[in-house]
Formats: structure tokens, sequence, C-alpha cells
């Protein structure tokens, strides 16, 4: 049986923060998913390496127990169990009633996980007989699901099925990209009676062809006419919730930025709040002008050089 190097597993110190753990679990477990490496027998152990590691470095106490095992392993793996002079490896006082797989949900990781945090140890041990575990949480479950910017404007829900129950996720108006919803109590059932894991939901909000989004605002481009920009005028704009009339000031250059006030993304968790929609100008010039239309052109221009020169 060798030996599993968890921190190796995940690419992180020995010194890394639960935080950092955490994080280096949910990169790999999102690029080494079955969902994604469909028939790769290679990502599939990969995604189970993972998985194990994050089962005992994501949880302190199992955490600890692993550091404790260090290079006195085989120790443990030839029925000593034993180190640093103390009977049962420092597991002493732990209290469990039942079998010890139970107490870290050891079922379908390796032989070295089943060895140290499953029945293995314990039966050789006998440390785990006639008492009583402290209760251990649920895993927590992660998963995805991707809105469009309207549905992130106006708040969306989706149904999936967890744990044989289905379950309804609801998004407030304005939810972020990247953001994450937390649904407590619905992620993997607790062993030995303790409290079920968490459900984490992350969304991700689609790309939109007409607008960008920066925080609670939008930003968008508008096609302008030569003609409007220069003498000014009321042309429509396209929002989230339709179309409304903006006002073009009169000599409005190319590349200006005109701000619509409360048009932006509803601010989340503040229904009354919103964001504004900045829409820059891009000015189109005409072209295949008629004979009429450019003899026109030529005179407008001859008489915009009087001015100047009379300035």
């Amino acid at each position: 049986m060798d030996y599993k190097d968890y921190y190796k597993i995940l690419g992180v110190e020995k010194s890394a923060s639960q935080a950092d753990i955490k994080k280096a679990y949910r990169a790999l477990a999102k690029k080494y998913h079955p969902d994604k490496t469909k028939g790769d027998k290679a990502a599939e152990e990969k995604f189970k390496d993972i998985s194990e590691a994050y089962e005992v470095l994501g949880d302190e106490q199992k955490r600890k127990q692993y550091n404790e095992l260090g290079a006195n392993w085989r120790q443990f793996q030839q029925g000593a169990g034993q180190y640093r002079g103390q009977p049962g490896g420092g597991f002493r006082g732990t209290r469990y009633e039942g079998d010890a797989s139970d107490m870290f949900g050891g079922s379908g990781f390796s032989d070295f996980f089943e060895q140290f945090f499953g029945g293995g140890f314990a039966q050789q041990t006998g440390e785990f007989r006639g008492s009583r575990a402290r209760a251990a949480k649920g895993q927590d479950y992660e998963g995805e699901m991707s809105i469009t910017l309207e549905e992130a404007y106006n708040g969306t829900s989706r149904q999936l099925t967890v744990n044989g129950q289905q379950l309804r996720i609801t998004t407030k108006p304005g939810v972020a990209n990247e953001q994450v919803l937390r649904i407590k109590g619905k992620g993997g059932p607790a062993m030995g009676g303790g409290t079920p894991g968490d459900l984490y939901m992350r969304v991700q909000v689609q790309p939109h062809p007409g607008f960008e989004r920066q925080g609670d605002d939008l930003h968008t481009r508008l096609n302008l006419d030569m003609y409007t920009a220069i003498l000014g005028g009321e042309v429509q704009v396209n929002t989230l919730t339709g179309q409304i009339k903006l006002k073009i000031p009169a000599g409005t250059q190319n590349g200006k930025t005109l701000r619509l006030r409360g048009k932006g993304m509803p601010v989340y968790g503040k229904p009354d709040q919103y964001g504004d929609l900045y829409v820059k100008i891009e000015v189109q010039l005409p072209i295949h002008l008629s004979e009429e239309e450019r003899s026109l052109m030529l005179q407008l221009r001859e008489l915009h050089q009087r001015k100047a020169a009379n300035v």
C-alpha cells in the first residue's frame, strides 16, 4: 500500500491555510470533473484522488490526524498503531460507537484512506470501541448554474435534484457573475447524527451581445448619424427593460459617453437601487454621397473655413 501525499495531490504546501486548500480543491475538481472528462479514465482517477485529499485536508480534525501520521504511517500499517510513545497513535480519547468507517465516510476511497481514516486502524487499536464519536458535519457540495444577463437583472430560478430531493435555487435581482449562493443543509448527509453539509452554487452570467456589465453599471454603444451628432436630437436606446428616448446634445463628439441614471443593474439585496447605463456614441459618417449631397458638403466646408479664418 502506497503512502498518499494529499498536499502534493492538491498542489499546496503543508502550511497552507484551509482557505487555500479549498481554493486549490475547487480549481482541480472543476478541471477533472467527470462531466468534463467523460471517458478519460486517468482524469477519473485524478478526480478521485483530489476528492480523497480534500476529504482529509478540508477537515481540520482529519488534517491534524493526517499530519500526526507523517513518516510513521508504516508503523500503523504493520499493526503497531503507536508512535511518539502514545498507544493508539495519538487517537486515544476519541469517542466513537460502531464502525469507524462511518466516522470519516471512508467507503469508496483508497486503501490508504481506509487503513488510517476508515475501519482498518480502529480494528487494530480498538480505540473506537464502546464509546461515542463527536458528530461530524456532512460534506459540502458545489455546483454551477448558468443564467442570462436578463435573468440576472430580473432574478430567476433553477430546479435540480440533490440527494434524491428536488430543490429550487432562486437568485435575487442583481446577482453577480461568479457569485456563490449558499443553500444551508442541502449538501452531503452527516454521519453520526451531525449537521448536513451545505450546497454552494456558483452563478455564471453569460456574456450579452449588447451590454457589458461593470459592477452594477451597464455599458453599451450607440451608432449615431453625423447629422444628429451635429444638430442634436432624440434617438431610441435599448435597455434591459425596453427602449427609451435619449437626448443628444448638438455638437456631440465621436466617442462621447452619455449616462442614463438608474438604467443599469439592480443593486443586489437592495430592490430600490440601480446602477447607471453608459452609452458610448459612435458617429457614423455618410458614404456613397449623391452629387447634390457632395455639393452641399463642399459648401458647408467652405463656410466653415471662412468662419475659422475670421475668428
